[in-house]
C-alpha cells in the first residue's frame, strides 16, 4: 500500500522532502500545504531584488504548483494553512486562506517544515506601523520595495546587523538609498569574531552606510526611529532584521517535544517524538559537531540535507548524521566575508582549549593585477592542533578558502592535515603555498613554540604602555605610515644594527603582514632574543581593526597614517 506524506512548509526544506520522497517512490501521495502564495521560492535571493540585482520579483519563485504537479506528481497547495496537528488520529485541519473554509486531511507520514518568523518585539512603540517591514518570502520583498519605489523614499534604516539586515542595507544602498544600519551589539556579522567584524564595518562606512552600534529601537515613527541612548535617526521605511525564533506554535500544541534551544527536538533521522512525524529546517534544533550541544541554524545546505535524510528514512534508508558545524557566506559591496566552525566567542563558550593564527598574504600572486590581501583567521583546538574554524574576508576567493576548512573540520582534520593538503595552483587563481596553508604552517609553528605572538586587538595597549615596537618595514614605508612611538629597522638592516635592540625587555616586531617580521623574529632568537614577540596581522591588521573605532569615537590614533593595501 502507498504512503501518504503531507508537507507542511513548501520552501527549501519541505520541497526537498517531497522530491526526495517522489524519486524514492513513484506511488506516494505527496502533498505539500504552504500558507504563503508560493512555494520553492529563493529565499536567499530575496534581498537582491531590492538593487535591481534580481530585476523581476516573479523571478524568485523557482517552481509553481502546476510545474510541481506535472515534473513531479506532487500536489502543493498554497495560500493553505495548517492550523491544527491531530497526532492521535494521525489527521491536520487546513484553512483555504482564500475561502476561508477548513477540512481535514489524514497522513502516514506527516513533515514539518514550517521555518522561522521575524523577531519584532512589541516594547517598540510604533512597530506595527505601515512603514515597518520583514523580509522573509516574496510577499514581503515585493511589498518593501513597492512602498520605496511608490512613496519615493530615500531615508531607510535596517534594524539588525545579522545577514538578512547587512544584506538588505547593501542592495539598498547599491539602489542608491540613504541607509542607516542599527545594531544594538558592539558588531555586525556575529559568526565573526570582533577583530575580523572591524573590516566588514569599515567596507560598510566606506560605501556610505551609516552604522550605529551598541543602541537599540526604542520607537518608530513615520519620518524617523528613536534609539534606547535618545538619538534620533532619519527614516520613513524600517526593516527589521534582528534575528528569527523557530515556528514551533503547531508543534507545541500537538504535545511535540521542544529542545532547549526552542527548536523542535529530534532525533539523528529527523523524527520528532511522534514516530509519524518528522520536522526539518529552520524550525528544529540540531547537533553542532564541534561544541557537542544542541544548536539552532537557520541555513538553507543545511536544511536539504535534512530533508534527504527524512524522506530516506521513511524508506529504512539509513543514513550518517554527522551534525553541523555552520558554513556561510555573504558579500558586502566589494568584500566576500566567509565563516565556518567555531570562532574566538563560540570556542570560549563551549570551554574548549583554543589557540588562532590571523594572516593576511595575498589571495593571488602579487604580479596579477586583481591581487588583494586576505584577511585569514584559523581557530584551532590547544593542545591537540584541531581544526575548529575559520573566517576570511578580502576580495579574492573567500568561499573556497573557507570550504576547504569545512571539509578538514567535517573529516576531523589537524593543522598538520592542512598543512600536507595539496591545492591547485596557479598566479590567477592563488598562490603556490596557498592562504590556508600558510595559516597551518604559522599555527603549527606557534603550536610547537617556535615563536610567540601578540593579536592586534593589544597593540593599542602595548603603544599607550610605551613598549618597544620595531618596524621591519623598508624605509618609505614607514615614512608613509607607522606606529606612533616604532622604532624603524628595515629586515634588510636588522643585523647590523643589534645594539638597538633591547635584550632586557620584550620586543614587538611588525611589518605589513607579518612575513618580514617573523623571519625579523627568527633571526633575533637565533642570535640570542628570547623576548621577541611577532604582532600577528601588522601594519594591515592594526589599521583595518583601529580604523572604524578611530572614526565613529574621534579617539586619538596610535599610528600616523592608515594603510589597506
Amino acid at each position: 500500500m502507498s504512503k501518504r506524506i503531507l508537507i507542511i512548509g513548501g520552501v527549501a526544506g519541505g520541497a526537498s522532502v517531497a522530491a526526495r520522497a517522489r524519486r524514492i517512490d513513484e506511488a506516494a501521495e505527496i502533498i505539500m500545504f504552504e500558507k504563503g502564495p508560493h512555494v520553492s521560492f529563493s529565499n536567499c535571493s530575496l534581498p537582491f531584488h531590492l538593487s535591481g540585482i534580481v530585476e523581476n520579483g516573479d523571478d524568485l519563485v523557482l517552481m509553481s504548483p502546476e510545474q510541481f504537479r506535472n515534473q513531479y506528481n506532487i500536489e502543493a497547495r498554497v495560500s493553505s494553512e495548517v492550523t491544527k496537528i491531530k497526532k492521535e488520529e494521525k489527521k491536520i485541519v487546513v484553512k483555504d486562506m482564500i475561502t476561508g473554509k477548513e477540512y481535514e486531511e489524514s497522513y502516514d507520514k506527516l513533515v514539518l517544515s514550517p521555518g522561522a518568523r521575524p523577531i519584532l518585539p512589541k516594547t517598540i512603540e510604533g512597530i506595527t506601523g505601515p512603514n515597518v517591514f520583514t523580509v522573509r518570502n516574496v510577499v514581503d520583498i515585493k511589498k518593501l520595495k513597492g512602498y520605496i519605489d511608490e512613496n519615493n523614499i530615500e531615508d531607510i534604516a535596517v534594524i539588525g546587523g545579522g545577514f538578512i539586515g547587512v544584506e538588505v542595507a547593501e542592495n539598498l544602498r547599491l539602489a542608491g538609498k540613504n541607509i542607516s544600519l542599527i545594531e544594538a551589539l558592539d558588531q555586525v556579522m556575529s559568526p565573526f569574531d570582533y577583530d575580523m567584524a572591524q573590516i566588514l564595518q569599515k567596507e560598510m562606512m566606506d560605501k556610505g552606510v551609516k552604522l550605529i552600534l551598541s543602541d537599540g529601537v526604542k520607537k518608530i515613527s513615520g519620518d524617523f526611529i528613536e534609539l534606547q541612548s535618545g538619538k534620533k535617526v532619519s527614516a520613513k521605511a524600517v526593516v527589521m532584521a534582528i534575528g528569527v525564533s523557530p515556528e514551533t506554535s503547531l508543534a507545541k500544541e500537538a504535545g511535540l517535544e521542544i529542545g532547549v534551544t526552542g527548536g523542535i527536538k529530534v532525533d539523528h533521522n529527523y523524527l520528532t517524538n511522534d514516530k509519524d512525524i518528522y520536522a526539518v529546517g529552520d524550525a528544529i534544533e540540531v547537533y553542532n559537531k564541534l561544541t557537542h550541544k544542541p544548536s539552532r541554524l537557520a541555513l538553507a545546505g543545511p536544511a536539504q540535507r535534512q530533508a534527504r535524510a527524512a524522506a530516506d528514512n521513511m524508506y529504512n534508508i539509513h543514513h550518517n548524521n554527522n551534525g553541523v558545524i555552520g558554513s556561510s557566506v555573504v558579500q558586502i559591496f566589494d568584500l566576500g566575508a566567509a565563516s565556518t566552525g567555531l570562532n574566538e566567542k563560540s570556542a570560549k563558550a563551549a570551554g574548549i582549549s583554543y589557540d588562532f593564527v590571523y594572516i593576511i598574504p595575498g589571495d593571488k600572486v602579487g604580479l596579477m593585477k586583481n591581487s588583494s590581501p586576505m584577511h585569514f583567521k584559523l581557530i584551532y583546538e590547544y593542545p591537540t592542533g584541531r581544526i575548529l574554524g575559520a573566517q576570511a574576508i578580502g576580495k579574492g576567493n573567500v568561499d573556497k578558502r573557507i570550504d576547504i576548512i569545512a571539509t578538514m573540520i567535517t573529516m576531523g582534520g589537524t593543522l598538520e592535515d592542512l598543512k600536507e593538503l595539496e591545492l591547485c595552483y596557479s598566479p590567477l587563481f592563488g598562490t603556490a603555498k596557498d592562504v590556508v596553508n600558510y595559516a597551518a604552517l604559522v599555527a603549527l609553528n606557534l603550536l610547537y613554540g617556535k615563536f610567540k605572538q601578540v593579536p592586534v586587538t593589544k597593540v593599542r595597549e602595548l603603544v599607550e604602555n610605551g613598549e618597544f615596537i620595531l618596524d621591519v618595514r623598508e624605509a618609505h614605508e614607514y615614512a608613509e605610515g607607522h606606529i606612533n612611538n616604532a622604532l624603524n629597522i628595515p629586515l634588510s638592516e636588522i643585523r647590523g644594527r643589534l645594539n638597538e635592540i633591547p635584550k632586557d625587555k620584550p620586543v614587538y616586531l611588525h611589518c605589513r603582514s607579518s612575513q618580514r617580521s617573523y623571519n625579523a623574529v627568527m633571526a633575533l632568537q637565533n642570535l640570542g632574543y628570547n623576548n621577541v614577540i611577532n604582532i600577528s596581522g601588522s601594519y594591515l591588521g592594526i589599521c583595518c581593526y583601529e580604523y572604524y573605532e578611530d572614526q565613529v569615537t574621534g579617539r586619538e590614533k596610535i599610528l600616523t597614517e592608515y594603510n589597506f593595501n
